[in-house]
């Protein structure tokens, strides 16, 4: 499935920082293009992008909560 939000933190609504797909960041330089989880690593990776450049930004371990919202196709 596709991850299409992932909030990083203890308290989800005060606490946590939320990286959504199609977010700009970096003073909008970047977008972030995807969300994944690694099951090698057991961690949570987000990628960014830029024209046709794609970079790992940020990776969490499965030991910090995260909260994870899916895309949902309906038919």
């Amino acid at each position: 499935m596709d991850i299409r939000k992932i909030a990083v933190g203890p308290d989800y609504k005060s606490g946590a920082m939320h990286y959504i797909v199609g977010q700009k960041i970096l003073n909008d330089s970047y977008v972030i293009h995807l969300i994944k989880y690694n099951e090698r690593k057991d961690s949570f990776e987000i990628w960014i992008e830029r024209g046709d450049e794609v970079l790992l930004w940020k990776e969490f371990s499965s030991t910090v909560p995260v909260s994870i919202e899916y895309n949902i196709y309906f038919q």
